[in-house]
């Protein structure tokens, strides 16, 4: 199990660079990093739709995670405005 959690964050984590990346306009966007920004290669520009949804608490003792979600939203979201 604790190993099936470090391959899941670090393939969140690659997704997480792609997404400053695009969002950012950068020349070199890390799409080999991890199996999923392979999978989600075409997802990341050209014309395809691209959706996300962000869920959130409400408890207080998640406010971290609650900011680190939210901040990726708006990554994402200005992936998607740069992209179109």
């Amino acid at each position: 199990m604790l190993e099936e959690a470090k391959f899941i964050n670090l393939s969140r984590s690659a997704l997480g660079k792609c997404i400053n990346a695009l969002a950012e306009n950068s020349a070199h966007v890390p799409i080999r990093d991890s199996k999923l920004t392979r999978l989600l290669r075409d997802s990341f520009g050209g014309t395809a739709t691209t959706s996300l949804i962000v869920t959130i608490g409400p408890s207080p003792r998640h406010r971290g995670e609650t900011a680190s979600t939210i901040l990726f939203g708006q990554r994402v979201e200005n992936m998607l405005r740069i992209k179109d």
